[in-house]
Formats: structure tokens, C-alpha cells, sequence
């Protein structure tokens, strides 16, 4: 046990360091740079960085704006991508729901986001739904696309199967379905909370008065680099960590997969 323990921690601790190597590579340049006075002014030192998310965290207005759009996020994330497993599955499994849905949902992805912001705007107003709106509508289609493709992707053989052991619709669905198409829904979920947080930047600028979004709209009027450039870090940091859940809970729910379980 103590022998193979040791393999995997190396192992962890190796993907660990290469994960972060680029990161801080740009770190010590970065510091490199403003020691040597070679950075523009207008940019902000390490120093300057670390001082300024101190102020933020003591005051409580990082924590308060971080908890916002995270509230924001999720909002949209679960209703956008809800309504795309449901429609997705819909679709996938029923030949009429397809030819009613497909068409007008591939007409609505095509056009883009930012265009129907007025109508978004002027349906919803300029509140709170107007943003979890805006963000729901981004996360949807990766979502719907890829439980789609993933239910339309099974082998016809396990279907075979599951009606020859006599399995009802929610049993085909409980133990063949959804357990083959989750791979490639968990990918549809990954390219949503990418989409998640890039629409969550716009929704932040619609008349908001919190929110990572406006706390870096609000200090690009006032020339606060440190404090864009802190929203910046943060945007990153939430994507990175919101898709490593995501790959968690995508090996956790294909442990009986070989090619997950070595991952």
C-alpha cells in the first residue's frame, strides 16, 4: 500500500508543479520587470497588486462583489444548462422533438450574444434578471449541443440490450442513456462555465452597482490598473477552479469508465 501511495503523490505533486509553471514563470517576470523598471507605470507591481487585494479584503468590497457574481454565475449556469440537459435529452431520444426543436434552437445560436442584449434589456429591464438571463442564454447551447450529441452517440447495441433484458424508458434511460452520454454532457458543462464567466464581464457592466465585472468597469473610470487587473486575476482563477470541479465530478461519476479511472 505504502509503495504504491508513494508513486501517485509524486505523481500529483509533479502535474501540480507543471500546472503552475507557466503561471509563475509570468509572476517572476512580471516582478522582474517592475524591479527593473522596465514596466510601464501605468501597470501595477506585484506589490501594488498584493497591497491593493489586502485594502479590498479589509474593507470587504472583494469578498461582497466576488459573492455577487458568484450568485450571478451560478443563477445562470443552472437555469442555462438545466433547461439545455432536459432539452438536449428531449431531442436526443425522440425523433419528433428534434424536428420541432432543432431547427429554431440552431437558428437562435447563430446569432450573437451581445445582439439580443436590447431585447434582453428591454424584456427583463436593467436588474438582476437581465444579467442571469444573459448568462443562462450563453451556457444553454454547449449544454443542449452536448447531451445532444452525446445521447445520439450511444452504441445502438446497448440499446438492444436494455430493451432485451426488458428495461422501461427510465431504466433505459437510468442505466444506458445517461451513463453513456455523460462524458461528452460533462464537456458541454466545461464549455459553459468558460462561456459563463465571459458574459458575466458583460452582464456586470448593465447598470450594476456590484460584482467583479463593475468593480473593474467602476476603477477603469478612476485609471485604478491594481484593481483591474486584481478582476482580471480573479476571472482566471474562478474559471480554473470551477473547471477542476467540473473534471473532478466528471471522474467521479465515470469511475466504471478504465479511461477516467487512470486519469
Amino acid at each position: 500500500m505504502k509503495k504504491k501511495f508513494i508513486p501517485v503523490v509524486w505523481k500529483n505533486a509533479s502535474n501540480l508543479a507543471l500546472a503552475w509553471l507557466i503561471p509563475v514563470g509570468l509572476l517572476l517576470i512580471w516582478g522582474y520587470l517592475s524591479a527593473s523598471g522596465n514596466l510601464n507605470q501605468l501597470f501595477p507591481t506585484p506589490r501594488e497588486l498584493v497591497q491593493t487585494t489586502v485594502r479590498l479584503i479589509s474593507d470587504g468590497t472583494l469578498f461582497d462583489n466576488l459573492r455577487i457574481s458568484l450568485i450571478r454565475a451560478a443563477g445562470g449556469l443552472a437555469i442555462g444548462g438545466v433547461i439545455g440537459f432536459v432539452l438536449g435529452v428531449l431531442t436526443g431520444q425522440f425523433e419528433t422533438a428534434d424536428t420541432i426543436l432543432n431547427t429554431p434552437i440552431q437558428m437562435i445560436k447563430s446569432v450573437p450574444r451581445l445582439a439580443v442584449l436590447p431585447l434582453i434589456l428591454i424584456w427583463f429591464g436593467i436588474g438582476e434578471t437581465a444579467k442571469v438571463v444573459l448568462i443562462a442564454l450563453s451556457t444553454f447551447f454547449p449544454v443542449y449541443l452536448n447531451t445532444f450529441h452525446g445521447i445520439r452517440s450511444i452504441n445502438p447495441e446497448l440499446i438492444e440490450m436494455g430493451k432485451v433484458y426488458g428495461f422501461s424508458s427510465w431504466e433505459m434511460f437510468k442505466h444506458i442513456t445517461f451513463p453513456g452520454a455523460i462524458s461528452s454532457i460533462m464537456i458541454g458543462v466545461r464549455q459553459s462555465l468558460g462561456s459563463t464567466w465571459l458574459i458575466l464581464i458583460v452582464a456586470e457592466t448593465i447598470a450594476a452597482k456590484s460584482g467583479i465585472g463593475y468593480m473593474a468597469t467602476n476603477a477603469r473610470e478612476y485609471m485604478m490598473m491594481d484593481v483591474i487587473v486584481l478582476s482580471m486575476i480573479l476571472y482566471a482563477l474562478l474559471g480554473m477552479v470551477s473547471d477542476r470541479i467540473a473534471v473532478s465530478i466528471t471522474k467521479r461519476l465515470l469511475q466504471w469508465d478504465p479511461n477516467y479511472r487512470r486519469s
